[in-house]
Order: structure tokens, then C-alpha cells, then sequence
């Protein structure tokens, strides 16, 4: 130092830091870069997340392609706001630009990796991205289909060459379970005689039981009889009895031949949601059903069935009123 004065000052900020366990923190931020931090969370860490992992490592991928050269001690807000702001700028392989929400979710990749760095690994001295602002996010969509688009969407799954799409378009239409959730289903997970399937390997982690009824269910024992016995998937592949059946191919082709637009696998989902609402179930009944850890997420669906809304001002009228 030229100053005896900055000398002092420098050992007292660094007597401070070593009492309040961050002056080794920034040691370690000094020694590893963002890509070190990509390459030991995408090792370490993510095997343990393998329903997230392939979305985790592809926006990791682009963070470390973009500043992996970078340590981690030069990881701040600045500069993860100028890539974020990239981020947004750029032209998906859809030719559209990003979504705000999609960055969001870069974000969120990025800054759960910074929490392991900080909290298990102590190469951080805090997480430079929760200082960084989000995009606003739209509310979700609410696509379902209207009873002629269902009527048209099951005859072509029906007339589909791949004889197994009726099948899974029915059950994913009759308990709004998720694409792998089903797609992934065992037969030890079906009761055929009460009527129930159990799904346990959820996005949420939570087994949810889902009652099967009706025509879902008279196929699941028409199938019964005719189960391979050489794997316990509903759906199992051609190629590999032991993986599930891909169905993203057929389900285009049908939705073509069948002329309805905007419309994906997860639709199905709303449109199971959007039913069991326009029946009169109630909101908490619906949630447990499609397996939402909070009423928000259900909430979306609302709209569809104000009966109760007008029977609860009704209700109240005639008790001021009379």
C-alpha cells in the first residue's frame, strides 16, 4: 500500500470478513469461474433432478457460453442483467423472440446454481442473480377443446396408425394427468378393480391418486388382456420395452387431420381441468385431482363456472331482502 492508513483499512475489512465467514467465500469466488460452476452442478447436482435436468443443462449451457470465462467473483448483477437483456433479443429456432417468461426460467436455472455454490460449496458470497430483475409473466393459458373439436380429435387418434393414441388421448382426457405421467404409467400402478391410477413420479415429487371411470376405465381392462409380458409400461416402445412409447408424432398428425390449430399434449390437461370446472366441481376437488400444490395454479379455471359466484349473491340477496 503508498498509505500506512489504506494498510489498516484493509486489515480491519479483512479481520471483519474472516469473523463473519465471507473473506475465504471470496477467496473461493476468485479461484473458479461460471463455467467451473456449470460443469459441477450439471455433475454433481443434476442427476439428482432428472425430471429438470435436460432444461437445466440447456440453459446452463448458454450461460456458460456466453460467460464462462468469467470468475465468480466478477458474477454480478450488471452483468447477468446485460445477458439477460441478450437473452431476451435473441430468435428462438421457432424464428420468434424469446419469451419473458423463458428468460425467466435461465434465470432461475442459473441462480439455483449459485445457491448450491453459496450454501454447500462456498464459492459464493451471495447470489448475484436474486438481484436481478424478472420479466412480468403473462398469466397461463386456458386452451381447451370445444365438444366438436374433441368429437374430431378422437376420431383421428382413433383412425391414427399408431393404434395406441385413442388409448392415451382418452385417459389423458378423462384424468388430466401429465404427458409422462401417463406415458411412463406400470401396470402396478393401475387398480382395475376400484378404479384408480396412481401416479409416483410426479413433477411435484408427491404420489396423487386419480380415479379412472367410464370409457378410460373400460379400456384399461380391454388392455388388461392383452398386456405384454415382457414389460410393465401401459405404453412401452417398440424399439425398447423397457422405455416409454413417444407419442409427440402421432398426436401432430392427428391434430392435422383433424384441423385443429394451436393446440399441444399439455391442452389435454386443461381440457380435462376446464371440464371437471364446467361440471361444478369444486376448485380444492380439482386441484387434488390434477395434482397443484396451491389453489392459484387452479384458479385459471375459475372463469369457466360462475354458477357459484351467483348462487353465493343470490344467497345473500335473499337474506337482506328476503
Amino acid at each position: 500500500f503508498e498509505r500506512k492508513t489504506d494498510a489498516r483499512n484493509w486489515i480491519t475489512q479483512t479481520e471483519s470478513s474472516i469473523r463473519e465467514g465471507r473473506y475465504f467465500q471470496k477467496a473461493e469466488a476468485q479461484k473458479h469461474t461460471v463455467s467451473d460452476l456449470v460443469r459441477r452442478y450439471t455433475s454433481d447436482v443434476l442427476p439428482h433432478k432428472p425430471r429438470s435436468a435436460k432444461k437445466y443443462e440447456y440453459h446452463l449451457n448458454w450461460w456458460e457460453m456466453q460467460i464462462g470465462k468469467y470468475l465468480l467473483s466478477d458474477l454480478s448483477p450488471a452483468l447477468i442483467s446485460e445477458y439477460r437483456d441478450k437473452l431476451l433479443n435473441e430468435v428462438t429456432y421457432r424464428k420468434t423472440k424469446r419469451s419473458g417468461s423463458s428468460v425467466n426460467r435461465f434465470l432461475a436455472s442459473l441462480s439455483s446454481a449459485c445457491t448450491t455454490a453459496l450454501k454447500d460449496w462456498q464459492w459464493l458470497e451471495e447470489n448475484p442473480v436474486l438481484k436481478v430483475s424478472k420479466f412480468p409473466e403473462t398469466r397461463g393459458r386456458v386452451r381447451f377443446l370445444s365438444d366438436d373439436e374433441r368429437e374430431r380429435l378422437l376420431v383421428a387418434c382413433r383412425d391414427a396408425v399408431n393404434k395406441e393414441l385413442y388409448f392415451v388421448t382418452v385417459l389423458a382426457l378423462s384424468t388430466g394427468a401429465r404427458r409422462m405421467e401417463l406415458w411412463s404409467l406400470k401396470w402396478g400402478e393401475v387398480d382395475l378393480v376400484k378404479g384408480f391410477l396412481f401416479f409416483t413420479d410426479t413433477k411435484n415429487g408427491d404420489r396423487r391418486t386419480v380415479p379412472i371411470k367410464g370409457l378410460g376405465l373400460e379400456l384399461l381392462k380391454e388392455k388388461a388382456r392383452l398386456r405384454r409380458l415382457d414389460t410393465d409400461l401401459l405404453f412401452p416402445s417398440k424399439k425398447n420395452p423397457r422405455k416409454p412409447m413417444d407419442f409427440r408424432t402421432p398426436f401432430e398428425c392427428a391434430l392435422k387431420a383433424s384441423g385443429i390449430q394451436d393446440f399441444c399434449w399439455h391442452d389435454l390437461r386443461h381440457s380435462a381441468a376446464s371440464y371437471l370446472v364446467m361440471s361444478g366441481i369444486d376448485m380444492r376437488t380439482v386441484a387434488e385431482i390434477l395434482g397443484h400444490k396451491s389453489l392459484q395454479m387452479t384458479q385459471r379455471y375459475s372463469h369457466l363456472s360462475p354458477d357459484h359466484l351467483s348462487n353465493a349473491v343470490e344467497k345473500m340477496n335473499r337474506r337482506i331482502f328476503g
